[in-house]
């Protein structure tokens, strides 16, 4: 497989890619896109994804670019990246004791055009005490995921049990996106 961009400085991500063995460069997309509200939860982060790949192979016309975005769903609520740790902790809050979707779209541009997917993962927490909730956020962990945790790193304390894919909820479906890029 050719070497790809990756437009995302996740190293999540990055090591999902060097997981499956794909040769990739990072350019992260400096463009930070917003949730479209009037489409569909999948549809609205697939566009920001694309948003992210279509910035990056503007100036990489001849080059695979992928972009990504993640999610997560509570209750008709979207969170993303907490901006400081007063939101961690109501985002783990709200997430304590149930369950809720991550949602991660890939976009993939390729010369002469693009096309991308999404994939959509239940994770349900255990009930989180405010105690494990302010030591998880002293770790620094929450402040830079979708939600507020990594279900790959210390996050894993709250995960009762996923329905899905582990790396949609890492960031990026790997295999699904392995046999993309393969059938493209």
């Amino acid at each position: 497989m050719d070497e790809v961009i990756l437009a995302s400085a996740s190293p999540r991500r990055q090591e999902i890619l060097r997981l499956l063995r794909i040769p990739f460069t990072v350019i992260p997309a400096h463009n930070e896109s917003v949730i479209n509200t009037a489409l569909s939860l999948d549809e609205a982060v697939l566009q920001v994804a694309r948003s992210k790949a279509e910035e990056v192979a503007a100036s990489n016309p001849e080059r695979t670019v992928i972009g990504a975005d993640t999610v997560v769903s509570v209750g008709g609520q979207v969170l993303g990246k907490p901006k400081d740790e007063q939101q961690a902790h109501e985002m783990l809050t709200l997430l304590g004791g149930r369950r809720h979707e991550v949602i991660t779209a890939v976009w993939v541009c390729r010369p002469g055009g693009g096309s991308g997917f999404w994939d959509c993962t239940g994770v349900e927490f255990y009930p989180l005490s405010s105690g494990e909730i302010d030591e998880y956020i002293k770790t620094g962990e929450p402040m830079d995921k979708a939600g507020g945790y990594g279900i790959q790193g210390m996050g894993l304390r709250f995960v009762r049990c996923i329905q899905g894919d582990f790396y949609t909820v890492m960031g990026l479906p790997g295999a699904k996106l392995w046999r993309f890029l393969r059938d493209m």
